[in-house]
């Protein structure tokens, strides 16, 4: 690595496709839409959606509405944030994504209620949750003569918006199951099936489907939402996690049952989720542990951040070393939702990237 904070051949499995579009691309948006933003300009767009100093989750979860109007409901703004994402993740030297979105966010018919207050600036009536999840599927494959990323999506259920989307989103995921859509996602409070039953009911038709599921928990949350997560909604990976640490039995069962970790450092800073004193962050305990987990950067327009401003982190405030950045990549590939035998290609590619020996991680 040197003096980089990366290597090449970085694998990311936590992030938000409307957590990294280009403000300039929402400036357009908006100008075209005649949608009133707090900005006129990049700088003074971020000035209001971006920040560098912690605030509670719930906090950070209304930056969103101060610039989704300008996007959803329209399919050349959808269209563009897909390709633009790719080519972004393509530059940063990312070789795999999964890349999350609630398609009903980014619609604007056959949603109920329109989300954004959209009626206020269109009439609905242009783009369904279907329509939406076509669109980025379509630009993920084109790829537009980018070789070096590749995309999947994850379509995630918002449990902190509207309940009744769940079983929708879980048929939209069996529509497109072998068209780049590879797992389901719950988001937002982290209780989950016995508040809202409905998305209990969508992760049972996603097992039974086998669609693949991760769920947010553990972020801000107790250590028995993460049980909830694994024995109701039964997922196979967990959003951030961190406050797993507080419960050490769970803490050594996940160890052993190799429960995947999406964790996200600049992210967890800023959303209140951890001690904002590094030397204290749970990936510590996960390094040392040798836990499965990846580096990620969640939403990294509102945290004006890139995948480096996470490796960088890792590097200097969490003693990362060239090993561990190859072995949590490695178990990144291995934990990722890609069929097995794309799945075994990526783990070439990586293997052959770093120079290691397959099973060999030193």
């Amino acid at each position: 690595i040197g003096g980089r904070a990366r290597l090449f051949g970085e694998v990311e499995l936590h992030v938000h496709l409307d957590g990294a579009i280009k403000p300039e691309t929402i400036l357009y948006f908006g100008k075209k839409r005649g949608i009133p933003l707090l900005g006129d300009t990049v700088e003074d767009l971020l000035e209001h959606i971006s920040y560098s100093e912690p605030l509670t989750l719930t906090q950070f979860l209304e930056k969103f509405a101060l610039y989704m109007p300008a996007i959803a409901g329209d399919r050349d703004a959808v269209r563009r944030i897909a390709y633009e994402f790719v080519e972004m993740k393509a530059k940063e030297g990312v070789i795999y994504v999964e890349v999350r979105y609630s398609p009903h966010l980014l619609a604007n018919c056959k949603v109920h209620p329109i989300p954004w207050d959209q009626e206020d600036f269109l009439p609905a009536g242009r783009l369904t949750p279907d329509e939406v999840v076509h669109l980025v599927n379509q630009d993920y494959r084109m790829e537009k003569g980018i070789s070096t990323s590749k995309a999947r999506s994850i379509s995630m259920l918002h449990l902190l918006f509207f309940p009744g989307w769940s079983l929708e989103v879980v048929e939209l995921c069996k529509k497109y199951q072998n068209n780049t859509v590879v797992a389901i996602d719950l988001a937002g409070d982290e209780l989950v099936s016995e508040t809202f039953p409905e998305h209990r009911k969508a992760y049972e038709e996603a097992e039974r489907c086998g669609i693949h599921r991760t769920v947010h928990a553990g972020e801000v949350g107790p250590p028995s939402v993460i049980k909830e997560a694994i024995n109701v909604l039964k997922t196979e990976r967990i959003g951030h996690g961190y406050h797993v640490l507080k419960d050490p039995a769970l803490y050594r069962e996940l160890l052993s049952k190799k429960m995947h970790f999406e964790t996200c450092p600049w992210s967890s800073i800023l959303t209140g989720a951890c001690d904002p004193d590094f030397r204290k962050h749970p990936i510590i305990q996960f390094r040392k542990d040798k836990a499965n987990y990846s580096l990620n950067t969640d939403d990294p327009l509102i945290f004006n951040s890139s995948i480096e401003t996470d490796y960088k982190i890792a590097k200097q405030s969490l003693d990362f070393t060239e090993k561990e950045f190859k072995r949590v990549n490695i178990n990144a590939a291995q934990s990722s939702f890609l069929p097995e035998k794309e799945k075994k290609k990526l783990l070439s590619e990586l293997y052959e990237a770093y120079k290691m020996v397959p099973n060999n991680p030193s």
